[in-house]
């Protein structure tokens, strides 16, 4: 068998030389098999290649649209953004940073004005840092409930002052983010009538002058502390208490280290959603009406569960065995109200714009 293998050998080598591939033994129908397999085989990768190539193209055109807010990735307001991120997503790659871990509390609006920021959840105490006008919105009893606040943004009055902000810092404002209605919590275990009550009491609250008048109207000692750190305070001592919505009280677990929470309703609690000028400015009137028409609806459904969860918390709360009372609210009011209308900040407000919310 052995020299029958190399007759065969020696045969097909002679071969070789006489007629190449067809002389090995192979036939024009399979050369053109192979010859098309090959090639087939070449253009399925081709075009693998630049589908892998067309993918990250088709990422590559989406703008990018990072997020900044202080509240965290478990609160509603971070379902919210998710919400909206669908509604836009054809058009933009969204990135929500929630905790302020990209910037810090109070620093979002700054980042935004520099370019370094494409939307955030920004604080109308922010704003009044930079526009004293805008105090007025800060102030508290000024809005009645989550329907009054929206009913205001959506009026002329609303308009006039949303304008001064686009025209003054180049930020555009979407809509009010309810985020709850504003109660004290406290950890020591002192009843709470009256503003008198509240006297030396170390009540945490955001940097800015707006933030700090607040907590003084409220009759407390208002003590600068970061959104973050608030539970290690009131754990450690270093505050008394702190003013937030219920559900941000339960986001945050501050019940875990508070023995009360009186209902002073003092503020409305709300964010403003805004985007920058620059991004804004860049689209079509088209891409502004169905920006603006995903920021709505993404509002309202997060508005419609604050409300929900802030009933229901109440009696949550109790059963935790936190107490929850109201106190002399119109006591808390009337004081309140008093200080902001002999305040400086009280000179920078807008004429007659008082009245006009409370028509409103």
């Amino acid at each position: 068998m052995r020299d029958d293998r190399l007759k065969l050998g020696t045969a097909g080598a002679m071969n070789g030389r006489c007629g190449g591939w067809e002389s090995a033994g192979m036939s024009t129908g399979r050369r053109h098999m192979i010859f098309s397999t090959t090639r087939r085989a070449v253009l399925a990768a081709s075009a693998a290649m630049l589908f892998a190539f067309a993918v990250p193209s088709a990422a590559q055109d989406k703008k990018p649209l990072r997020f900044s807010a202080v509240f965290s990735e478990q609160d509603i307001r971070a379902e919210m953004m998710k919400k909206f991120a669908d509604a836009v997503g054809d058009d933009y790659a969204f990135e929500g940073f929630y905790g302020g871990n990209l910037f810090k509390q109070g620093t979002e609006l700054v980042a935004l004005q520099r370019g370094n920021l494409e939307m955030g959840n920004i604080a109308p105490q922010d704003i009044a840092n930079q526009i004293p006008e805008w105090s007025i919105l800060t102030s508290a009893y000024l809005f009645r409930d989550a329907e009054h606040l929206r009913t205001f943004f959506a009026s002329d009055a609303g308009d006039e002052m949303k304008k001064m902000v686009e025209d003054q810092l180049g930020v555009h404002l979407l809509g009010p983010t309810y985020f709850g209605t504003r109660q004290v919590g406290l950890k020591p275990d002192k009843k709470i009538e009256t503003p008198a009550d509240m006297a030396g009491i170390k009540l945490r609250m955001p940097g800015g002058d707006a933030w700090q008048f607040l907590g003084q109207a409220l009759g407390a000692n208002p003590t600068p502390m970061a959104y973050a750190e608030v539970y290690t305070g009131l754990q450690t001592g270093a505050i008394d208490g702190q003013d937030n919505p219920l559900p941000n009280v339960q986001n945050m677990k501050f019940y875990e280290v508070m023995s009360q929470i009186v209902l002073t309703s003092h503020l409305v609690g709300y964010d403003l959603l805004t985007v920058s000028s620059a991004v804004w400015d860049d689209m079509s009137p088209d891409q502004q009406q169905a920006f603006q028409a995903a920021a709505d609806a993404a509002i309202e459904w997060s508005t419609a569960e604050h409300l929900r969860q802030e009933e229901e918390l109440a009696d949550s709360f109790e059963e935790r065995g936190l107490k929850l009372y109201k106190p002399d609210v119109e006591a808390f009011r009337t004081h309140a109200q008093k200080m902001y209308s002999e305040s400086d900040l009280a000179r920078n407000w807008p004429e007659g714009m008082l009245e006009r919310i409370n028509k409103l």
